[in-house]
């Protein structure tokens, strides 16, 4: 048997999903909390989830299981509960969520607790929380993040925040907790509590009738054990199915730490990885190139005081532990919560560059309509909600499984509801077959399947013609340079396309020495390609605050569009309308809500950070404008107008003409810097064409 369809045939009749989801269920066992789970980066837990795979990858036929050691920050939380009795005497007792902080009570102690609504700096006028408990509401998708609040609350003296979801995450139900990573310093200590039970002591706190104290306090008695400590060992478990041209490695990965139970995030996608080792090896394929199978440890969150401090596991595995992985491995596949329908259409998300080889890779591979009813497509690019960012930044192409647009993500998602009870059979079983399929596709090739047009295109789009003529930034010589590249990649792939054609032919005719002798052949040209890719990353990688991927002028081109509506606002005299527009600039919306430390301390940990603190989001931030003295000032402005009073806007106006020519600067520098990235890369694909 060596057609490529006669292998995917063989590889869906051997996938077993009941095993699968045996193992997931399985992992659910150690936990560093007895009643609500959590299985967290460094913790006991997760070390003993790790010899589980260690020892499931060995019974199942892998070689060369191993556990590679990285560094990490570990978190255990034990427990967090709180007793409050009510005024008729009755005793309630909550279970409590916590957050990667570190707090030890050892064992009751009794707290005032204040409730401060959103708990932003205008909350605590006129209120001591000294060595008090905070109950405040938070959304997290669609105002602020849990580390502002908290380090507010902190800055304070507050001996604890506790927070409660109001709608964002966890809406599932009113007695539903979460958990999110802290992205802040491990001594502002945080917990979750469900909404049910913050309405019961919001209920007793009642209202004072005092407008200076709003809330009354209660007396509470809290317990709780969350433990934060720096640079501990952790340890990835690898096992692998050796190829026959170990030169070239394909890796699948997923992670193992969760909160809760985590069943679909993530022990149903490491239960999938194994799944399909476990098929491929009931199949005796025998595959080309290496296939590594990866179980990552601290995903959800690895180190202290960053704002980047998930997906620590992956980096440390392609930064740390295995730097050489970096020019071989030619494609992973990661997944998360695969075994739930996020849609009706299901989706591969990969970088740019295989977008054409995917599509046309899937174009046979349809879910059945009780999975997908709409059928699958391909997005790009990658994002930064998973591990395949991190992977893809050290210069190997990745993808994931599409998981972060349906409503899951704001119903179950990190919270006690992500459990068995939502498991959905057709789309893991699809989701098994798919992977693997796609897995057989990259081994049938010869030559990393890159297309480069996508990515220049989509530098090209990105170019705001406008903004640069208004900037007189020099678009002209990058847009010359970007046409060339689309037409240099689009050669590039045709040409990588004709080799993968022969390739595949004679293993198909079972020509495996000549199908090795033109793999050597061209060695040089796949290293040559992944070193391309790699470039790419470093040169067009760029985020916001947001943590949305972007390329190098789009932040700037976005703070410059709202400097210029803020300008036109204060010239018609609306310090208002110049607020809204402020808002937008960088992370200055949390000048708006938060004290002034605060909004330095997370503006300066991003900046002036090093690069072990910073892991994925290193350097990819650029040009920040901070702009928190003009909120300042133009809050104010806007209160005297809205008492009748004509504001003087000039100063605010100058402050902003200065930070728009800063800003300008920028996106010329921008401009200049891309135009010269990419006739590096241009000289790069040149040497690879053949003439």
């Amino acid at each position: 048997m060596n057609s490529l369809r006669e292998w995917e045939e063989a590889f869906e009749q051997a996938v077993d999903v009941e095993k699968s989801y045996d193992l997931a269920k399985r992992m659910e066992g150690p936990k560093t909390n007895p009643v609500l789970g959590y299985r967290t980066a460094g913790s006991k837990a997760e070390w003993e989830t790790g010899e589980l795979l260690y020892k499931e990858m060995q019974e199942m036929g892998l070689l060369n299981v191993q556990k590679d050691k990285i560094k990490v920050d570990s978190w255990d939380f034990h427990h967090a509960i709180l007793r409050y009795r009510d005024q008729e005497g009755k005793e309630y007792e909550f279970q409590l969520g916590a957050y990667q902080t570190d707090f030890h009570t050892e064992g009751f102690q009794e707290y005032s607790m204040v409730y401060l609504g959103r708990g932003t700096a205008e909350s605590y006028e006129n209120i001591d929380v000294k060595g008090k408990l905070v109950l405040i509401d938070i959304n997290q998708r669609e105002e602020w993040w849990i580390n502002f609040p908290v380090y507010q609350a902190h800055l304070k003296g507050a001996a604890a925040l506790i927070a409660v979801q109001d709608q964002g995450y966890g809406e599932i139900h009113d007695t539903s907790l979460n958990a999110q990573d802290i992205a802040g310093p491990k001594e502002a200590a945080a917990f979750s509590i469900s909404q049910a039970d913050a309405a019961i002591l919001k209920e007793n706190m009642g209202k004072t009738g005092n407008p200076e104290k709003e809330f009354k306090e209660i007396q509470v008695l809290f317990d709780a054990q969350s433990t934060v400590i720096r640079d501990r060992e952790s340890y990835n478990i690898t096992g692998m199915i050796p190829g026959e041209e170990p030169e070239q490695m394909i890796l699948l990965s997923a992670h193992y730490d969760s909160y809760f139970t985590g069943f679909q995030d993530d022990n149903a996608a490491v239960a999938m990885m194994l799944g399909i080792a476990r098929a491929f090896i009931q199949t005796g394929y025998r595959p080309r190139k290496t296939l590594v199978f990866c179980a990552m440890a601290a995903e959800e969150w690895g180190v202290v005081d960053s704002k980047y401090d998930w997906s620590t596991g992956a980096y440390e595995q392609v930064f740390t532990a295995h730097p050489e992985w970096q020019g071989k491995v030619i494609a992973d596949f990661n997944f998360e919560l695969p075994a739930h329908a996020h849609g009706k259409k299901d989706a591969v998300r990969c970088t740019y560059e295989y977008a054409s080889f995917m599509k046309k890779a899937t174009e046979h591979i349809q879910p059945s309509k009780e999975a997908y009813p709409d059928g699958l497509e391909v997005h790009f690019p990658i994002q930064t909600w998973s591990d395949d960012f991190s992977i893809a930044i050290a210069g190997i192409p990745s993808s994931v499984n599409e998981f972060s647009d349906g409503e899951f993500m704001e119903t179950h998602y990190h919270s006690q509801f992500d459990n068995e009870d939502f498991y959905d059979e057709p789309v893991y079983r699809f989701h098994h077959n798919l992977y693997g399929k796609l897995v057989l596709a990259f081994d049938y090739t010869a030559v990393v399947p890159m297309d480069f047009e996508r990515l220049f295109a989509a530098v090209e789009d990105s170019v705001d013609e406008e903004l640069c003529k208004k900037t007189e930034a020099n678009e002209t010589v990058l847009l010359e340079r970007l046409k060339k590249a689309k037409e240099q990649g689009q050669q590039l792939y045709s040409q990588i396309q004709t080799i993968n054609e022969e390739y595949k032919k004679l293993l198909e005719a079972g020509k495996w020495d000549e199908a090795k002798a033109l793999t050597e052949k061209y060695a040089d040209l796949n290293s040559s390609l992944l070193y391309i890719f790699r470039k790419e990353q470093d040169y067009f990688v760029r985020l916001n605050w947001h943590d949305d991927v972007l390329f190098p002028q789009q932040g700037v081109g976005e703070n410059l569009k709202a400097i210029y509506k803020a300008l036109d606002c204060l010239k018609e005299e609306n310090p208002a309308g110049a607020l809204e527009a402020v808002y937008e600039i960088d992370n200055n919306r949390y000048a708006f809500l938060f004290d002034r430390e605060v909004f330095r301390y997370f503006t300066e940990y991003v900046l002036n950070q090093p690069a072990d603190r910073l892991k994925w989001g290193y350097g990819r931030i650029i040009h920040h404008e901070n702009l928190y003295d003009l909120v300042v000032c133009l809050k104010e402005k806007y209160k005297l107008q809205r008492a009748g009073n004509r504001p003087d806007l000039e100063d605010e106006y100058k402050i902003l003409l200065q930070a728009a020519k800063a800003q300008e600067q920028c996106y010329r520098d921008d401009i200049d810097y891309m135009a010269s990235s990419v006739e590096k890369l241009l000289a790069a694909m040149e040497g690879c064409v053949e003439k």
